[in-house]
């Protein structure tokens, strides 16, 4: 069902609701960005759509809101323990095409991986995608070449021009809430990206072989294992371990899931101090390996969805994109 109404209305929306929802959006953190007096864009809750950040690409994914960088599992005591109470309310996420496909493979990684994950289980279920267009493509985006330009599993789609907003509604709940309002009825044709500036060229017959490639030793010399391609990616899932003891009482406290990395130290520890992928190029291959061909490999398409947030962010200016385009010359390398 499709909606076109004024700004003020759909911060009235907004407000109904926010009485069952909190609403998750990219917004401008004035002199939260990495340098000083510079902004960031990042996911944070939001009340009128002027807070909503429509015309710059997000430095960090919306992950962020159904996987907390740190999370609690549960406290324990000497002989108990007790989980965390879940979130009164459930959420309303803004984002783009491509991290509308990213959820998938989030989902692949907590749900259909052998087991599934109560956590995020538990927020994703009652989570609600609200997709916004995108008229043209950002810096270091080729989400066209991975497919994920566009899609059509929303809750709802959203465009706003010239103070109107334009709605395409799938969910009931939602159409029930845009439907008590001052709106128009029409047609909403979404808006997504047709071609980007950057292209990639996955190797159709990408063979395992490329893992012995000479180019991997670039990245030993260039990479800083900061592991900031991670952090903002929105389908790296790997997190760590933390066990927290209270001072007050030592013997209680809580055990924490954290972000991880693999491309920084100690990643691949071992007990007995063991590590696996101690060069920093071969944290580099295992990581484009990981997007390009070994998700492809078991669920049958590229973990990867073109985003850029990789290259954006990378302080030594290494891209995730020309890595790849890389492979087909490293395929002729190896054979």
């Amino acid at each position: 069902m499709g909606f076109k109404l004024n700004a003020k209305n759909f911060n009235n929306a907004l407000e109904k609701l926010s009485q069952n929802y909190n609403i998750y959006a990219p917004k401008v953190f004035v002199g939260k960005g990495r340098s000083s007096e510079t902004d960031m864009v990042r996911y944070g809750q939001v009340n009128t759509i002027e807070e909503i950040e429509f015309n710059k690409k997000s430095d960090f994914s919306y992950k962020e809101v159904l996987l907390p960088i740190t999370q609690t599992l549960f406290y324990f005591t000497e002989d108990s323990f007790s989980e965390p109470k879940k979130e009164v309310k459930d959420a309303i996420i803004f984002l783009r095409s491509c991290d509308m496909h990213s959820l998938k493979r989030i989902d692949d990684m907590y749900l259909n991986n052998g087991f599934e994950d109560m956590y995020y289980k538990r927020v994703r279920e009652g989570a609600k995608f609200i997709v916004i267009g995108c008229s043209e493509s950002f810096e270091n985006c080729f989400c066209v070449d991975m497919k994920s330009n566009k899609t059509d599993s929303y809750d709802a789609y959203i465009g706003f021009k010239d103070g109107e907003v334009y709605l395409d509604v799938k969910d009931e709940y939602l159409s029930g809430i845009f439907g008590e309002l001052e709106t128009e009825s029409l047609d909403v044709v979404p808006e997504f990206v047709e071609e980007n500036n950057v292209r990639v060229n996955i190797p159709s017959n990408l063979d395992p072989k490329v893992m012995d490639s000479d180019m991997w030793k670039e990245y030993s010399q260039r990479c800083i294992a900061c592991g900031r391609c991670n952090f903002v990616c929105p389908t790296c899932t790997c997190f760590t371990m933390q066990d927290i003891f209270y001072k007050d009482n030592e013997k209680t406290g809580e055990r924490r899931r954290v972000w991880a990395s693999c491309e920084v130290e100690g990643y691949t520890t071992m007990a007995g101090g063991h590590s696996f992928r101690q060069e920093k190029g071969q944290r580099m291959r295992f990581k484009v390996m990981h997007k390009v061909y070994d998700h492809k490999q078991r669920f049958g398409y590229n973990m990867c969805v073109g985003c850029g947030r990789c290259d954006d962010i990378c302080p030594e200016y290494i891209s995730f994109s020309n890595c790849v385009n890389k492979l087909n010359d490293a395929m002729d390398e190896v054979k």
